[in-house]
């Protein structure tokens, strides 16, 4: 179809086929007609024609489309067209409340476009597209349609502030926004308090409609269902007298999302659609918000349940027992009993969000048997007869059962199991956890080759593992005590390492491996024959990986072993946290095989270091048994474990870290996966060395025993490959180098003042830049590495006047640093000069750890401080000046000239007036814009 259409009706037909032609070609020309006409000089006036006389609403749906393409392009439109076309809509919008919600919704879409991509944008000295929040005001003032335009021009425009947030510089300028925006977030209370049953009424009618055009509004079904879970949450909380006719409302909204995800399915199959079940988050979250609306008249969501599912798992059976097989019909039905499925799972779980009856225990338990019911048909069926949607579906659902019935929180009473107990003999949650562990090990034994299946029903047997009264029950179970004595790939092939298996899918198995020692431990003790019994498979596996070595053939096969030993160690690693099981696991890896099994993880990293999908499991492996948790390390006095397994995550760091320095440069796509990744896994395990309290490291120098600097070496060679600008914008990365880099300062300050000075500048250039980082966790522990330094520099010179006897090294290694800073003086001011911008201008989170480093900061640098305070008191008008002074003078009241902890305090106490007092007189009325402190640049 050629661009030569000029009338209405010419579009009006490329509408239809666009939309809801059933014909693939002409669906295809549709869309190379939009493209053109998107390009057309005549596409504005086209988008006009449709919108104020289009006769149905795909024809505004179109013009919708078209203009956001428009508005989209790398050369943007000339920003007087951009504001005429965003007033155009907004004047069209509110004279036309009615429209039909996808077209409202798509509308908007282009408005929320336009003020994203021209928020910076200025002409006449104004901000020209910031100015929507007075237009949704006026929305929002209005009648009630117009409330609720006001409502979705809000919603979408948050969903599109959010997706700028990607750009680090405009971070500031969204949040504000953001903050702007907090009526979004108070919609249920706006509606509540306003007890307008016309406005219940008219949102209720919008948001069935919504539902009923999913594949034209996807978004709006996130915010409306939002809405209606916050408006019925706060039903309890209602005090007006006033029907509030939610009940009456509620119970449709339930039945439009499920009636709609029903007959979506046949339209994804038939058309060939993405299926909205592939996105499981979304999916979740809908359900999550659905299962409060669910519950509230509950009887007839029940109701209307248990006839769709009766009636499709008629249907389904009736096509297993036909002849004609996998057919488009069969897909049909499997998508729908999918959705049943997490529906029912999603009402069970409503019991926890909703007030609750015996009743409606009872209903859930009606409910639950029909998807144990539909459980034990495709188990039996299997592995002909299977379905990924419906087996992600069933996992959904025990799930929601698991948190709603099982456990702890359970009444014995519960009425769930009054027709549970009739139908399938299950009478109490011991029966349902034999049902559980039956199926998990069923989906491990026929769902090898499905990553999402093995997956998450690995987290499942995770989530069942936790907490010990689950772990009694469990380990009782037939299932279990398979489980513990039969973890092999013969009869779990996801545990196999065959070339059919992506190396990412190997991740899965740490999750089994934490859940099975979990299992296993509840009944051990300290009995080290059955633990080695329970790892004689990965024994075999190490065994088996050593003669490959030796023999140098299959690489490939010894790879993917060692993949999966790592994984299955760092799985058993993490569930060992006592003093007596984690030693077990460390006599079976460091002790009674030393050193067979460690060097072959060694020879590994040199071997693959290029191959992160190889070297990140082996990493991880390592920093999780570097990890002291719950005291798990504190071996007894005469015991050389703690140093014996310092020297072999000494060895496996530098050669990592010698190794992945050859690749030279790379792109930037690939520097994080290749090397940045493992980099931060090692600084993860150094620094847990350093805190672990299990290693004396001063015998390391004193035995003459090199690991200890070697390790410290290669910290300092990785780093230095490492841009700052790499440090702070991959955050695993930041959040293991600063801490790391805190308990250097804190215990290894010598190590610090030996450095060389371009590389301890480089090391406080990288403090300085992550003290202004929005990351709290990353500012608060530069902020201690600073505080430590400048400790240590402080005592070094308040003792040099007095010369007492102490240790000579000691002295140097203070004289270094106070050398290092004498000659850039300017290292020290700036980091001043940030904290107090960060004071003073910046919404700071972490007040008691800025507070701590600016002491020291000013007492050693007073004048420069004089120079700060000068600045931002001479930068305001003169009835200010006086004001600012003041709270400069009470900021330093009391404080003495030194750095004891009751001194800190009172300047911490300090500090916290000066800022109150500070933001109080640069609020007050005056012309000036307060300036930076920032005089460094």
């Amino acid at each position: 179809m050629a661009l030569h259409f000029q009338s209405l009706a010419e579009l009006e037909v490329l509408c239809t086929h666009l939309y809801i032609g059933t014909d693939l070609t002409e669906r295809i020309e549709a869309e190379k007609a939009l493209l053109e006409l998107i390009d057309s000089p005549e596409c504005l006036s086209k988008c006009q024609l449709l919108l104020e006389q289009g006769t149905t609403s795909y024809a505004q749906l179109l013009a919708a489309t078209c203009l956001s393409k428009l508005i989209s392009r790398v050369s943007p439109l000339p920003i007087e067209q951009r504001i005429d076309i965003r007033n155009y809509i907004l004047n069209y919008v509110a004279s036309q409340p009615k429209l039909a919600p996808f077209v409202i919704q798509a509308l908007i879409q282009v408005i929320a476009k336009i003020t994203k991509l021209g928020w910076f944008e200025i002409q006449k000295d104004q901000f020209v597209f910031r100015e929507i929040i007075a237009d949704v005001k006026k929305f929002l003032q209005g009648t009630v349609e117009h409330c609720i335009i006001g409502v979705i021009i809000l919603s979408e425009l948050t969903q599109e502030m959010n997706l700028g947030l990607s750009n680090p510089g405009n971070y500031h300028e969204f949040c504000r926004f953001l903050a702007r925006l907090k009526t979004n977030y108070q919609l249920g209370e706006l509606v509540m308090v306003k007890e307008y049953p016309e406005v219940i009424r008219l949102i209720a009618n919008f948001t069935i409609t919504s539902l009923q055009h999913w594949e034209f509004a996807p978004n709006s079904v996130h915010y409306l269902l939002t809405l209606w879970q916050r408006m019925v949450a706060s039903v309890p909380f209602v005090k007006s007298t006033e029907p509030h006719l939610l009940d009456t409302y509620a119970p449709e909204i339930t039945k439009a999302f499920i009636t709609s995800r029903l007959e979506s399915v046949a339209i994804v199959v038939r058309d060939n659609l993405d299926d909205p079940l592939d996105d499981t988050a979304t999916v979740f979250q809908q359900l999550e918000q659905l299962c409060t609306v669910s519950r509230c008249e509950y009887e007839k969501t029940c109701t209307l349940l248990v006839q769709l599912f009766d009636q499709n798992a008629q249907n389904y059976q009736k096509l297993l027992h036909s002849a004609s097989g996998i057919t488009v019909d069969m897909a049909i039905q499997e998508g729908r009993l999918a959705w049943l499925v997490y529906l029912v799972g999603t009402v069970v779980g409503g019991r926890l969000t909703y007030t609750s009856t015996d009743e409606h225990d009872a209903m859930d338990g009606e409910l639950s048997c029909r998807v144990f019911q539909l459980i034990s048909l495709m188990d039996t069926g299997l592995p002909q007869c299977s379905n990924e949607k419906i087996e992600l579906a069933i996992l959904w659902f025990l799930d929601q059962f698991r948190k709603t019935y099982v456990g702890d929180q359970l009444q014995r009473t519960s009425k769930v199991y009054a027709r549970m107990s009739e139908v399938l003999g299950i009478t109490d949650d011991n029966h349902v956890l034999e049902t559980f562990m039956t199926k998990i090990v069923t989906n491990l034994k026929y769902w090898g080759r499905c990553e999402p299946v093995i997956s998450r029903t690995l987290q499942f047997l995770n989530d069942l593992s936790v907490g010990y009264i689950l772990l009694k029950k469990l380990v009782k179970i037939d299932a279990v005590k398979f489980m513990l004595k039969n973890h092999t790939s013969e009869h779990f092939p996801f545990l196999g390492i065959s070339d059919s298996y992506s190396l990412s899918d190997f991740r899965c198995r740490t999750t089994f491996y934490t859940a099975l020692t979990r299992l296993l431990m509840v009944d051990l003790g300290e009995d080290e024959d059955e633990f080695e019994n329970f790892m004689l498979p990965l024994t075999v596996s190490f065994e088996t990986v050593l003669q490959i070595f030796n023999n140098n053939f299959k690489q490939e096969d010894v790879k993917r072993l060692l993949i999966g030993l790592a994984r299955d160690l760092r799985g058993i690693a993490f569930a060992l946290n006592t003093k007596t099981s984690y030693t077990m696991l460390f006599d079976w890896m460091l002790y009674k095989r030393y050193p067979t099994y460690i060097p072959i993880l060694q020879r590994a990293l040199e071997q693959w270091y290029g191959e992160p999908a190889c070297t990140t499991p082996i990493l991880k492996l390592m920093a999780e048994l570097m990890q002291n948790r719950s005291q798990r390390l504190n071996f007894d006095v005469s015991s050389p474990n703690g140093i014996l397994l310092f020297r072999e995550a000494s060895k496996m760091i530098c050669t990592y870290g010698n190794q992945i320095l050859s690749l030279g440069s790379l792109s930037k796509d690939q520097i994080y996966p290749m090397k940045l990744k493992g980099i931060s896994i090692c600084y993860s395990a150094l620094k847990s060395a350093l805190c672990g309290n299990y290693v004396s490291f001063g015998v390391f120098k004193l035995y003459g025993d090199n690991h200890f600097d070697n390790v410290l070496q290669a910290f300092v060679k990785m780093l230095l490959s490492v841009s700052h600008s790499d440090l702070l914008q991959y955050r695993k990365l930041s959040q293991s180098y600063y801490p790391l880099l805190e308990c250097l300062t804190q215990d290894h300050m010598s190590f610090v003042t030996n450095l060389e000075p371009p590389v301890l500048l480089y090391v406080l250039t990288s403090i300085s830049e992550g003290l202004s980082t929005l990351d709290t966790v990353v500012s608060s522990s530069c902020c201690t590495s600073l505080d430590n330094i400048v400790t240590y520099l402080f005592k070094h010179i308040a003792k040099e006047g007095r010369k007492p006897l102490r240790c000579r090294e000691a002295a140097q290694a203070g004289q270094r640093l106070l050398h290092f800073m004498q000659q850039n003086p300017e290292v020290l001011q700036q980091m001043m000069s940030v904290l107090m911008n960060t004071i003073v201008f910046e919404d700071c989170r972490n007040q008691w750890s800025v507070s701590r480093p600016l002491l020291g900061l000013i007492l050693l640098n007073e004048k420069y401080f004089s120079e700060l305070r000068a600045s931002l008191i001479n930068s305001q008008p003169l009835p200010k000046q006086e004001v600012l002074a003041q709270c400069f003078r009470n900021l330093m009241e009391g404080v003495e000239q030194n750095l004891s902890v009751k001194n800190r305090d009172r300047f911490t106490q300090n500090l916290s007036v000066f800022r109150r007092d500070v933001a109080e007189a640069l609020r007050s009325d005056g012309s000036t814009e307060p300036c930076s402190l920032d005089m460094m640049s």
